[in-house]
C-alpha cells in the first residue's frame, strides 16, 4: 500500500500582496501563486491540498 504525499507549502508577502508555494515531499514546486490578501492565499493554498485529499484545518 503506497502512503499519501506530503506537502508543504510556504508564504511570503510581497510589495503587491501574498505569494504562496506548496512543495512534495522531494522539495518540487506543485502549485504556487499570489493574491491581495494572506487569507486568500492561504485559501488557495488550502484548496490546492483539499485537491490533493489533505486539509489544513485537519493538521491544526
Amino acid at each position: 500500500m503506497r502512503e499519501d504525499p506530503s506537502f508543504a507549502y510556504s508564504l511570503s508577502q510581497s510589495e503587491d500582496g501574498w505569494r504562496w508555494r506548496v512543495f512534495d515531499e522531494d522539495g518540487v514546486t506543485v502549485a504556487d501563486g499570489a493574491h491581495t490578501s494572506q487569507d486568500a492565499a492561504l485559501a488557495a493554498v488550502n484548496a490546492m491540498l483539499r485537491n490533493a485529499g489533505m486539509d489544513l484545518g485537519a493538521a491544526a
